[in-house]
């Protein structure tokens, strides 16, 4: 009789392992192989292209204005005029560093922006896997999780247990992962 519990347990256990498939997946390497990588590759040099000449130019009136300040300085400029020059120099300066030190930022929001629509239509290939495949859980290769069944989602069990009740419709604004997208 023992055996047959034994047997029992050992099947039911396999059946709850059963519900659960897990899946991983690398991004990167298939964004590497899209075609349209290319374009957005371009798109980039493009973009990085313009704001090296944006820099380029701000560098360029800077030398300028300093030229021009070091040369009048010769001549002899009155005080007042000094200052206002002396002025223009740092504001350049300021406007110089802080482009420099945002241009990374803004080529890394045009990157994200240009990649969205590859990263949705991946989104959507996973989306469509899983539904197929019955996976409840889909891992990205740094091991974040990309894809969770909502079955497996306990936040309102655990606002339960906490004794905080949810209002009527606020269910709907738990964040629910969409398989990447």
């Amino acid at each position: 009789m023992k055996y047959i519990i034994c047997i029992a347990l050992f099947a039911f256990s396999l059946n709850g392992i059963s519900q659960t498939k897990v899946g991983t997946v690398n991004n990167e390497y298939i964004l590497s192989q899209m075609p349209e990588i290319k374009d957005v590759e371009e798109q980039l040099k493009v973009y990085s292209a313009k704001l090296d000449s944006t820099i380029q130019d701000k560098y360029d009136a800077y030398r300028e204005v300093v030229a021009e300040y070091n040369e009048k300085e010769e001549e002899g400029m009155n005080d007042v005029m000094k200052k206002i020059k002396q002025k223009e120099i740092v504001d350049l300066e300021e406007d110089l560093k802080k482009l420099q030190q945002n241009s990374s930022q803004m080529l890394q929001i045009q990157q994200d922006e240009y990649l969205r629509p590859l990263y949705n239509k991946i989104g959507k290939a996973i989306e469509t896997i899983v539904q197929e495949e019955g996976f409840t859980q889909i891992f990205d290769e740094n091991n974040s999780i990309i894809y969770i069944d909502p079955e497996f989602d306990i936040t309102l069990k655990v606002l339960d247990k906490l004794g905080i009740e949810v209002e009527e419709g606020s269910a709907d604004v738990i964040p629910e992962d969409n398989g990447g997208n």
